[in-house]
């Protein structure tokens, strides 16, 4: 009998797709918010290995309407949506998050130097497409696959279509930025160029207590820590953890300033609207954690975390005052006390940061893939990223070897 016929379009909107049928895709295993045991379920037939991911709460419905709607990612601030539609007899079987960006800011995975050299050979980068969660840096699912089709033929037929969408909108090129491995090497089957990067996670090994994760550190490292715990909160701060029915908008207002005022501090626009908070407060709270901490009766620091099946994912973090090593206790050493009560796998802390080391946060690769339609920026960038891939595969080992952690058995914790 003859395979039903796939169709592909793209819409200009979120709003296009129903959050049912949206969310089928992105995350067919339900919603978890941290409450289940966080593991991926390889499918029947599943040959490319992309199983079933763990809930994420980035690519939900929710997290990207709520960035269209609030204004932060729209085709005025260079983010126009062209989400990739895949259909199998009229009904949504898949999606890749996708937008015509005429900038390269808010993406985490740098491409000015390529921009820049195309331009100065009498090319056009821009626009361009970029497959992503905007504004987030967290691995996640990219291609999106109901349960219940074929989803290694819609896989392939997203990935072509891609390809195709980006001659029909006149791109130089197909950013796939954060994405799973899996993904990572059947796009590469495609024609796009790998690449990788390093950020650093912390891993629970099952943890009981945050004591318990201090005894597997070696003595300079776990009084290290111990130390910048305790004069964290010597100021008389306290540290409060906000979730659901508990962030209030008087707490998002609160969270915003700070998030307003080191935002400015770092990228000169932060990217994130008043309203974005608001609606991901309105509809995924349960997926949200605020560590705030407090001193005399104000809110002075926080940091917003979204907290997945198997991982807590750090975003932004501000403050009003600034106390030695608040940052740390509020965006590293909370998350793991967090992580460790709610039996998470995993705290993906954000990007970049070596000093992320020393408080137990290793290396890990992340991935993105690039089509780029031009023969010549194709061939030299890919050259550049067989060099670069070599670089941090070297640079990841060497900073592993750096870790807190115990190296010899008799060592006493």
């Amino acid at each position: 009998m003859a395979s039903s016929e796939i169709t592909l379009e793209a819409v200009p909107s979120i709003g296009d797709v129903s959050p049912e049928d949206w969310d089928a895709c992105a995350n067919p295993g339900g919603l978890c918010n941290g409450a289940g045991p966080g593991t991926s379920s390889v499918l029947p037939g599943d040959s490319l290995g992309l199983s079933r991911p763990a809930y994420n709460p980035f690519v939900s419905h929710a997290f990207l309407s709520a960035a269209e709607k609030s204004g932060s990612a729209t085709i005025r601030t260079g983010w126009a949506p062209r989400h990739l539609i895949a259909k199998l007899d009229g009904r949504v079987a898949g999606i890749v998050p996708c937008y015509l960006k005429s900038h390269s800011q808010g993406e985490y995975v740098f491409d000015r130097g390529w921009a820049d050299a195309y331009e100065r050979a009498g090319g056009r980068y821009y626009p361009k497409l970029q497959v992503s969660v905007p504004f987030t840096p967290a691995t996640g699912p990219r291609l999106l696959v109901r349960d219940g089709v074929d989803r290694e033929r819609i896989t392939e037929a997203l990935a072509s279509g891609l390809i195709a969408l980006c001659g029909v909108s006149k791109a130089s090129s197909v950013h796939v930025t954060f994405a799973r491995e899996s993904e990572w090497k059947l796009l590469a089957e495609h024609g796009f160029l790998q690449r990788t990067d390093q950020q650093f996670h912390w891993h629970n090994e099952g943890f009981a207590s945050f004591d318990d994760f201090l005894a597997t550190l070696n003595s300079r490292h776990r009084k290290s820590i111990k130390r910048e715990r305790r004069d964290a909160l010597a100021s008389g701060i306290t540290i409060h953890w906000l979730t659901g029915k508990d962030i209030t908008e008087d707490a998002w207002d609160a969270f915003f300033t700070f998030y307003m005022e080191t935002g400015s501090r770092k990228w000169g626009r932060p990217y994130l609207t008043r309203e974005f908070f608001s609606l991901i407060g309105e509809t995924m709270s349960e997926d949200v954690l605020l560590v705030m901490a407090r001193r005399n009766n104000r809110w002075i620091a926080g940091a917003i975390n979204f907290i997945g099946s198997d991982t807590l994912f750090g975003r932004n973090w501000g403050a009003v005052e600034h106390h030695p090593f608040l940052h740390f206790e509020v965006c590293y050493y909370q998350a793991i006390d967090f992580a460790i009560k709610r039996g998470l796998k995993h705290v993906e802390a954000g990007a970049q940061g070596e000093h992320k080391i020393a408080r137990g946060y290793l290396p890990r690769t992340t991935h993105s893939a690039h089509f780029i339609a031009d023969p010549g920026l194709r061939r030299a960038i890919d050259d550049y990223l067989k060099r670069e891939r070599a670089y941090v595969s070297e640079a990841g080992r060497e900073l592993a070897e750096l870790g807190p952690f115990r190296k010899g058995a008799d060592e006493a914790p």
